[in-house]
């Protein structure tokens, strides 16, 4: 297991330094400056401007030079938001994305656990049916649209939340509902095709020849053995949520990490896209290395093969 887990450590390293120096290729390779669109009020301005932030030095030397400043934990300077540190900025306007990411995970677990369940114990019956009908919705419905459909009829129709902005709780509640609509539906749909197979299985049939009841079959055994892929799942799905919020943000005014990172792109602020983009790899890598190693937890057969890994 401990050989599994540093496998998967190293293979992290190795492709978060992969993404850096790709990310990084890729925006010099943009011709032009970054800070042609300044109001310089001179070309010395303009050098001097280059040179604070090391535009006038080889790409490889710049390379160098970021590594080095990356690895001490120093993200660099934004060139557009007035000379405010990238960390500064990420630690200012993540925890409202963070929040608006627990909310959806914790809305998606739930929510797509007990529609799973329920369909899976109604087969083929009318709440196997609405169940699907609601996951088929959240999964042909993008968030982009689902969103203002939120806003329009409980925000400006029946007026239960308010349209946009940040001002308490409630104010999660649309984003939340449109964040997580698609990976409450998926969940829902794996949770009941996996429990659908478990319930057949043979140990379930013994279980039932026991004369165990229904609900401690379920919840016992059928649910355990369901949530595998569930759990493979989260890792993904906490690190999408958290990252893919971005269109939500702009739609619902949050004043999250995805603002910045668009901005950044329209503003080619290269220290703050590069400084977001490795927040959210790290994130991304961290969500899906915990996942492997909650895998490994859950299921026996990962542990028993882990020396093999």
């Amino acid at each position: 297991m401990i050989r599994y887990i540093l496998k998967k450590f190293v293979i992290m390293l190795v492709s978060l330094f992969f993404l850096v120096t790709t990310t990084f290729v890729l925006m010099n390779a943009i011709p032009g400056s970054p800070l042609q669109s300044e109001k310089a009020t001179s070309e010395a301005v303009q050098k001097n401007l280059e040179a604070y932030y090391g535009l006038d030095k080889p790409m490889i030397e710049q390379y160098g030079i970021y590594l080095k400043n990356l690895v001490q934990g120093d993200l660099g300077i934004s060139m557009k938001k007035k000379f405010q540190a990238v960390d500064k900025i990420i630690k200012e306007s993540f925890p409202y994305s963070l929040k608006l990411g627990i909310a959806s995970v914790i809305t998606s677990i739930v929510v797509g656990c007990l529609l799973g369940i329920l369909a899976a114990m109604h087969h083929r019956k009318f709440i196997d049916n609405f169940a699907m009908v609601i996951a088929v919705i959240g999964l042909s419905i993008p968030s982009l649209v689902m969103a203002p459909l939120l806003q329009y009829s409980l925000a400006v129709k029946i007026r239960a939340f308010e349209v946009a902005g940040l001002n308490g709780p409630l104010d999660y509640v649309l984003p939340t509902i449109a964040l997580s609509a698609a990976s409450i539906a998926f969940i829902a749909r794996l949770i009941r095709s996996t429990m659908i197979e478990v319930l057949n299985s043979d140990f379930i049939k013994t279980a039932k020849a026991k004369g165990l009841a229904g609900h401690w079959i379920v919840w016992r055994h059928a649910l355990r053995n369901s949530m595998l892929p569930v759990v493979t799942f989260l890792g993904y799905l906490t690190a999408g949520v958290i990252t893919g919020s971005v269109v939500i943000e702009k739609i619902f005014a949050i004043p999250g990490l995805g603002k910045f990172f668009v901005q950044s792109v329209s503003d080619r602020d290269y220290p703050l896209i590069m400084g977001i983009t490795i927040f959210y790899a790290v994130l991304l890598m961290v969500c899906r290395f915990l996942a492997d190693i909650a895998y490994v937890l859950v299921d026996p057969r990962m542990r028993a093969g882990g020396k093999g890994k």
